[in-house]
């Protein structure tokens, strides 16, 4: 048995360097779009285009806006004199955020007007919610600091101690600095893994039924079993090839921590092989070209696997029943162990449950593949 496998794995093999353009989407195409998307997707945002109103010329709201100047995240475009004429700016997108000082502000910091003048406006443009949600929390972030700074010159000016109240810390764990690229690209390898390997798994059988090669396999002495551990191993060694090269980049180049265990990331991978390819073996049962199964992975498995994977959207956002239907999706629970293994350095004793279920996702699909293939003994 072992020899007859290895027989057809050597066939797939030399297939796979007879066509080089298969050999580079394998093994090039993934360092290249962990490259770009390593860079493309991120929710950090620099340089953000705001125009400021100083309706008070005062000291304090200076001190304000000059925050707003020396942040790398912020590029003062233009400064007003009006509140009015702010609403151009964003209408044509020149900017993002408008922040407007009211007249009094100075005074009413120190106490000698009215509360109301305390409160600044900042205006957002919400067209793009997310990167409009990031910056203005920026801004509220250098809002808290001037605060902060200004509590702290009062209570040295009065001479007294501290004033009572709460005094909150803020501490995150496992992402100090926030930087969405250590989030995104473990993120990315899971999804390359994804598309890659299902891929080319559904077209392995497809490609042998449009040579008219299949029926040459089916009278020889190869059982199911054989045939499909055949067809599937060389992609398998090709999916941990291409673990490797992902996780390479992912530390060398874009320097994103893997605080856990190389070898248990390399077994979480594994599991997760099993279902990509078994994914992909179940697609070549039901296709009956390669452009067929191409269609199939993309549109009825693919996409939606990466829509509800937590990848691009929260899933506690989602409604109640679609998070039910996202426990069946195993790009799920991958991403859970990736993300988990470089970020936050935990074992298997926590894991174990995203193992468990991606397991059982793979030998369902698998068994399902089996039935549906037709060998003629």
């Amino acid at each position: 048995m072992i020899g007859r496998v290895l027989t057809l794995m050597w066939k797939e093999f030399l297939e796979l360097r007879q066509d080089p353009r298969l050999a580079g989407i394998i093994l090039v195409a993934p360092v290249l779009q962990l490259t770009m998307l390593g860079y493309a997707a991120t929710t950090d945002v620099h340089d953000v285009p705001i125009v400021v109103v100083d309706g008070d010329r005062s000291p304090q709201s200076r001190e304000l806006l000059e925050r707003f100047t020396a942040s790398p995240y912020f590029e003062v475009v233009d400064e007003f004199l009006r509140p009015d004429e702010v609403d151009p700016s964003l209408a044509s997108g020149r900017a993002w955020l408008g922040v407007i000082v009211p007249l009094g502000f100075g005074d009413a910091l120190q106490g000698q007007g009215p509360a109301s003048a305390r409160a600044i406006q900042v205006l957002a443009d919400g067209t793009d919610s997310n990167s409009s949600g990031v910056a203005l929390a920026y801004a509220s972030g250098l809002v808290s600091e001037f605060n902060a700074a200004l509590v702290a010159e009062q209570v040295l000016v009065g001479g007294g101690g501290a004033p009572g109240g709460i005094n909150g810390s803020v501490r995150v764990w496992y992402n100090p600095e926030l930087v969405s690229k250590d989030f995104m690209v473990p993120g990315v390898l899971a999804l390359l893994l994804l598309l890659i390997t299902s891929n080319m798994s559904s077209m392995a059988i497809v490609r042998e039924r449009e040579l008219g090669t299949l029926e040459q396999l089916h009278v020889t002495p190869l059982g199911r079993l054989e045939l499909i551990l055949g067809k599937l191993l060389p992609y398998a060694v090709v999916g941990f090839v291409d673990v490797l090269l992902v996780m390479a980049v992912a530390v060398f180049w874009f320097e994103v921590p893997l605080l856990g265990s190389p070898v248990l990331l390399l077994a979480a991978s594994a599991v997760y092989l099993l279902c990509t390819l078994g994914l992909g073996l179940f697609i070549s049962t039901i296709s009956s070209t390669q452009q067929q199964a191409m269609m199939t992975s993309t549109f009825f498995f693919l996409v939606p696997m990466i829509y509800l994977s937590g990848f691009i959207f929260p899933i506690e956002n989602m409604p109640i029943v679609i998070q039910w239907v996202t426990t069946i999706i195993p790009l799920r629970y991958y991403l859970v162990i990736v993300r988990a293994i470089f970020l936050k350095g935990v074992g298997f004793h926590l894991l174990w449950p995203q193992f468990a279920a991606m397991g059982a996702w793979g030998v369902t699909v698998l068994a399902l593949a089996a039935l549906r293939s037709h060998k003629t003994e």
